[in-house]
């Protein structure tokens, strides 16, 4: 089911709505998208989002599209109509996945699977390009993990209106940590990448990033780089257990993306609109210090969510498939941060809070 929800930010208001983008190739539900923008008059810029691939195929289908609603957030704020696309065959979008082009270990055909996934892309900017608030003339992408390769693929063979692209710790095939299957048809591929590629680029790696290691990522560059491919490679300092997580952690990256954007004069507005703020909902229950903080920026994530405590631990699950699947994973991540010790009640589901 499509879901709409909204933001006021000092009298800003944002739009955000969930859509399905009709297309033969990805029957029968179309591709799942979530577009997010700040209601400014004229036409915005676009910037495309989309998601990786966890090695558990059968984790595929919990993707959605509200997973990146901070980082669509975080274009809108700068002034850009944010489209977060979920790929075929993850989610509830329709068609196959991009792993089934990618080959299996080790008959590995990355270059394929990349190719496959970009396809995606086109087709939600061709999408976006004729919504009334877009302009179709400046128009990024980027993308996380295997995200960040079908992104790498797209400047490849760019679309109209393309004008600058970042990938965030890009790739595909970790089978698991520091472990890639056939690397070196991985390499292959973004050297063929950089045959045709000629989009300004921004790649952002972590130094502890345990699925493209910096190494490895370092290889990838400089593939890409020997055939002409254009990329400002940023290797980001170690973050959390693994840097792979990097994409979700918006303060790490927020000023390199900046500059990248200035330097290549796509700042659509002089300066961010402000601080988006969560709703006025009282916290159902007694909350203070990191509880109350926690409680807060979990007003302002995507459905379904659900906020579950106890005496003297909390836990939240967010972006999930169904508010049951939200409450069953709030409870138990609240459970796992009490240690089984306390008994744990859901309080909130939905920015709604549940009477006890």
């Amino acid at each position: 089911m499509l879901f709409a929800s909204a933001h006021n930010a000092n009298a800003q208001h944002y739009v955000e709505r969930e859509i399905s983008i009709p297309w033969t190739h990805a029957l029968p539900n179309g591709l799942d998208a979530l577009l997010v923008y700040a209601e400014l008059p004229g036409k915005h810029p676009l910037a495309v989002i989309t998601h990786g691939s966890s090695r558990d195929p059968k984790l595929h289908a919990e993707v959605s599209a509200w997973q990146e609603l901070p980082h669509a957030l975080w274009f809108a704020r700068r002034g850009w109509v944010a489209l977060v696309v979920v790929r075929r065959g993850y989610g509830t979008s329709g068609g196959e996945d991009d792993g089934r082009h990618s080959g299996h270990c080790p008959q590995t055909d990355y270059e394929s699977g990349a190719e496959y996934a970009a396809e995606d892309l086109r087709v939600a900017i061709d999408y976006a390009r004729k919504l009334p608030e877009v302009d179709g003339t400046r128009v990024i992408a980027m993308g996380v993990s295997t995200g960040g390769f079908a992104t790498v693929a797209l400047t490849a063979r760019p679309p109209r209106g393309l004008v600058a692209a970042i990938n965030f710790a890009g790739g595909r095939g970790s089978v698991a940590d520091h472990d890639v299957c056939n690397s070196e048809n991985l390499v292959h591929a973004y050297r063929d990448f950089g045959k045709r590629s000629r989009v300004p680029m921004l790649w952002i790696y972590a130094q502890n990033d345990k699925f493209f290691w910096p190494e490895l990522a370092e290889k990838f560059d400089a593939a890409f780089r020997s055939q002409g491919g254009q990329d400002q490679f940023i290797l980001a300092p170690a973050i959390g257990d693994d840097g792979h997580t990097l994409f979700r952690h918006l303060e790490a990256w927020a000023p390199t993306v900046e500059d990248f954007l200035k330097a290549h004069n796509l700042a659509p507005l002089a300066e961010p609109l402000p601080e988006i703020k969560p709703p006025k909902i009282s916290p159902p229950i007694a909350m203070s210090g990191d509880e109350l903080h926690s409680f807060e920026s979990y007003l302002l994530l995507g459905p379904h969510k659900a906020f579950a405590a106890s005496p003297r631990s909390f836990g939240f699950s967010t972006a999930q498939m169904t508010p049951e699947e939200a409450r069953k994973k709030a409870l138990e991540n609240c459970s796992n941060a009490s240690h089984g010790t306390e008994t744990c009640t859901v309080v909130s589901i939905d920015n709604v809070n549940v009477r006890q």
